[in-house]
Formats: structure tokens, sequence, C-alpha cells
């Protein structure tokens, strides 16, 4: 989930990864996870709103990633008038992250129904069939509740900052944080938007296309190329796995 705010150039939320996460590891990633069995429960087409309007093969997705930015952050996008202290959650957060507390069930007792509609595709990547675990991984783009604190669960993520995209890839640079090729792509795509109504409009004319990077091989070493139509232009660096 790209969580971004105005205050007034954009920001957005990226959580680092805990060290003793098997994968990704002290990374600055934005908050996500793996969808869940439970995501795609079909009570969820009364409480979330937008049902119909979304396709049956991103509902899942789009559920697992309002629960997952809830439960790294204490977050809940997309939905209006939610408040909650973030420390007061985290107990519960906790829970749900040992699959010991339902989020459905959560949403269910307090009337809150997430819109679907206001997550925005931003990319949709996977990873080249040679690495071991592969990804088949969805972003989107949300505007951030402006009443909301973001507080890391301290388990998955050990701290949470928001952060300008063209910052966050100068600090990459520079070896101050750790990212992975896409989140780096991506905030270099969110980097040319002045403000949100301008990184959602750029988005809506980007054509849905899977970004999966082709390996080459040069000099005896793996590469990672992205092609023209991924629309981030000319990119090519050494594969790690």
């Amino acid at each position: 989930m790209m969580l971004v705010r105005e205050v007034p150039a954009v920001e957005v939320l990226m959580v680092k990864r805990n060290y003793a996460i098997d994968h990704f590891s002290g990374a600055m990633v934005f908050p996500g996870g793996k969808v869940e069995s439970a995501d795609t429960d079909p009570a969820w087409a009364e409480q979330v709103q937008g049902w119909d309007d979304i396709p049956d093969s991103e509902r899942g997705p789009r559920i697992s990633a309002i629960r997952e930015t809830f439960e790294e952050c204490g977050i809940l996008p997309a939905v209006q008038g939610y408040a909650a202290d973030p420390e007061g959650t985290k107990a519960l957060r906790s829970a749900m992250d040992r699959g010991e507390a339902s989020f459905l069930a959560y949403l269910q007792q307090h009337g809150l129904r997430p819109d679907l509609r206001a997550l925005s595709l931003f990319s949709r990547w996977r990873t080249p069939p040679v690495v071991a675990k592969r990804f088949d991984t969805y972003f989107y783009l949300v505007e951030a509740p402006g009443d909301q604190v973001a507080l890391a669960d301290g388990r998955e993520t050990i701290s949470a900052e928001w952060i300008a995209a063209g910052t966050a890839l100068d600090m990459a640079a520079r070896g101050e944080r750790t990212m992975v090729l896409p989140t780096r792509m991506n905030l270099s795509v969110l980097a040319r938007t002045a403000s949100i109504a301008d990184a959602v409009a750029a988005n809506a004319l980007r054509p849905a296309h899977i970004v999966e990077p082709a390996v080459e091989l040069h000099g005896g070493e793996r590469f990672l190329r992205l092609r023209d139509a991924d629309g981030y232009g000319p990119v090519l660096e050494p594969l790690r796995v």
C-alpha cells in the first residue's frame, strides 16, 4: 500500500522491515503482505463498498492491502470516520497477525466499511522465473486519512516514516536506506508528481501492465532489465538473490 499525503509536498509512508525477517530484512518498503484465505471470504461482499466495481481477481489483494496496512502500522485506509489510537490497537493488531483475531469481525463490530474503489492500482510486479521464491505483487496508491497516526507493529516492521519519494531515492542512492528494485521504481514514478491528484490522474493514464524484469547475462553475471513498456525508463542492474 502506497499511503500518500500532502504536507504540502507529497510524502509516502514507508516502513522498515525487521532484520529478523527472512525476506527483505532491514529494507524500507511500503506496508503490505500476502493475501490470506480470510481476505477472500464471501462475507466481504457485504462489508466493503465498491465490491461489484472491482474485478474478482483484485478483491482479495485490495482487502489484504488494507488489512496488512492496519496490522503493520495502525492506519486503516479507505475508511471514513476512523481515528483509533494506534497504540490502543497494537495488541489487537498483533492478534490479527497471529491469526487469533479477525479483521473482518473487527470491522463488522465497529460498522466500518472500507471502499475498495479508493485504492488505485499503481503497478503490478512479478519476479522472474529464475528466482527461487516468486512474488506476484499489487501496488496500490491511496490517500492517507488525515487524522490517523502510523505506529510500527514491532514485529514485521520496526519503524515507520513519512518521506518524499525523491528524498527516499536519494537516501537509497547514498546507501542510507535499503530498497529493492520495485520499491525504487515506484518511488521514481511518484516523484514525478506534484500532488496526490496528479499522481492519481497520471496513474489512470498508464496502461494495465504486469512488470516482469527480463534476466540477461553480461560478463558472467546476471542482470535485470526493464522493458520500455514498463514505464520506468532504461533500467539494468545486477540480480541479487
